[in-house]
């Protein structure tokens, strides 16, 4: 993981905004980069200002937007039998792609935009989604509202406490969960506030 980090930040310190894309946009597409120490140390370089914080949230939200898509064409198209065969290729998961295939079986489209903050289960949903068919539209809208939130606070953690990235990257794996905790509950009371309304 210290390796991964340290790959990481080097090519985004070399690379800036495209690095960060394609982090994310691997990411995204079932290749398990730490979203936490990408986004984070994004912020970071856009404090030192290496690189522009809005630029970087942008490539961020495209990155991940596009691997998305990616692996949810090649669930829709290659399904479960092209991973299974491929998948020790990119590091591919079947304990964590099984989790989010009983995630999106039990909860179906709503599981994309929670799990967008749900460690190691965001980097596998997209799959299963593909697999099952979801209307593309409403895949692309569930997986863009979650990415937004994810990619920006990240980001702006970085930022803010640029000084101390050290600790950042010391407590990245703590922070993730402590992010996916509150996103999950600002989730849940909007979807209550939903169903109350549309009860009345």
């Amino acid at each position: 993981m210290h390796n991964m980090s340290v790959f990481l930040e080097h090519a985004i310190t070399q690379y800036g905004v495209f690095a960060v894309f394609l982090a994310m946009l691997l990411e995204s597409a079932c290749i398990p980069l730490p979203s936490e120490v990408v986004m984070p140390f994004a912020g970071f370089e856009a404090w030192l200002g290496h690189i522009s914080f809005v630029e970087a949230v942008i490539a961020g939200i495209l990155g991940n937007l596009v691997g998305s898509l990616i692996a949810y064409a090649i669930g829709k198209w290659g399904g479960r039998p092209l991973l299974a065969r491929y998948g020790r290729y990119v590091l591919f998961s079947e304990r964590h792609f099984a989790s989010a295939e009983r995630w999106f079986s039990r909860y179906g489209g709503i599981t994309v935009l929670i799990a967008r903050i749900l460690p190691a289960i965001r980097t596998f949903i997209s799959l299963p989604a593909g697999i099952a068919k979801m209307n593309l539209g409403k895949f692309t809208i569930f997986t863009t509202i979650g990415i937004i939130p994810w990619v920006y606070i990240l980001s702006e953690v970085g930022y803010q406490l640029g000084k101390n990235w050290s600790v950042i990257e010391s407590h990245s794996h703590a922070l993730t969960y402590l992010f996916a905790v509150v996103l999950i509950v600002a989730v849940v009371l909007f979807w209550m506030r939903n169903r109350q309304m549309q009860s009345k």
